[in-house]
């Protein structure tokens, strides 16, 4: 896994080979903060990243200045994988979580103005996703979120739909309340 942009810019961590999560790829990553970044001032963003995995993501909105970040995470060693590495960069300005993200959603009382989820494809109730999040009220007024999800999975006719971006074959959905 690197860090493609900001502070933490090429770093590297290695995750091992009992690894199991599908990491966002370079391209992707790329292309997605691109658009991000011409959109949105990160230094006042609660950013929240659901199945963080290896917490890519949520590395990259802190290497840009990101207020602050929430990881969330269910696998006991990827858990572990994205404590080390917050420890590595010192970074002092996020919460990591082993959870249940289902179960986190419904139960945390803090609100964020990007959440960024990355499900296993293979996720039983993947198509429900979007709905767990945007039911709630964890998602601030003018927030956005954003599903990574395969071109199998198409939301374009969901109410708060707003922009499908497409890197190969990695596809981002982008929501708004």
């Amino acid at each position: 896994m690197r860090i493609v942009g900001g502070k933490y810019k090429g770093r590297i961590f290695r995750a091992g080979k009992k690894f199991k999560a599908r990491p966002t790829t370079d391209v992707s990553k790329e292309g997605l903060f691109n658009i991000l970044e011409n959109r949105y001032e990160f230094s006042n963003k609660n950013v929240l990243d659901l199945f963080s995995g290896t917490g890519s993501i949520a590395y990259e909105f802190l290497s840009r200045g990101c207020e602050k970040a929430t990881m969330v995470e269910n696998n006991f060693s990827h858990f572990k994988f994205i404590l080390e590495v917050v420890e590595t960069l010192q970074i002092e300005n996020s919460k990591v979580f082993k959870a249940d993200v289902f179960k986190f959603v419904k139960k945390t009382p803090e609100t964020f103005n990007i959440i960024f989820a990355d499900p296993p494809f293979d996720l039983p109730n993947f198509k429900d996703v979007p709905n767990a999040i945007l039911e709630t009220e964890i998602l601030a007024p003018e927030g956005l979120f954003i599903l990574e999800h395969p071109q199998e999975f198409e939301f374009t006719s969901h109410p708060n739909f707003k922009e499908l971006r497409n890197y190969g074959k990695v596809n981002f959905s982008f929501f708004e309340k």
